[in-house]
């Protein structure tokens, strides 16, 4: 089935997991954020080692280690954590980032644009805190 609109199943880990670590305000393991997100261990644990790497977490080794954040849940918001793992998001008027249209009215009628605009503003506004 075809959807219009999709998140990557690693975008999805990371503000899933940042979520569920900010809730458990304790050191949270890849198997609890794994077994709740009904996802692999192994992309679980890629994907908070990359948050790590952005200064979002604080890992720790060891048979009671895991992960905690490293900063206020108010001062996390869910575009920081998405564009984290995917990059950071291009506001383009085409969907099909062509310099020269064709035709003198896009056929989307610009919803693409609108769509981006509307989706970074919603997420920038979204914070961990709201979550838990």
């Amino acid at each position: 089935m075809s959807k219009v609109v999709t998140i990557s199943e690693a975008a999805s880990i990371a503000m899933h997991g940042m979520i569920i670590i900010a809730r458990a305000n304790k050191v949270t393991n890849v198997l609890e954020i794994a077994d709740a997100t009904l996802t692999s261990k192994h992309h679980v644990a890629k994907v908070l080692q990359r948050l790590v790497k952005e200064g979002f977490l604080t890992s720790q080794r060891g048979p009671t280690g895991g992960f905690i954040l490293k900063k206020d849940p108010k001062k996390i918001n869910l575009l920081s954590i998405y564009e984290s793992i995917e990059g950071k998001i291009e506001i383009t008027n085409c969907f099909l980032d062509k310099q020269i249209c064709p035709f003198s009215m896009c056929f989307m009628n610009n919803i693409t644009l609108d769509l981006t605009v509307k989706f970074k503003e919603y997420m920038e506004t979204q914070t961990l805190d709201k979550y838990i």
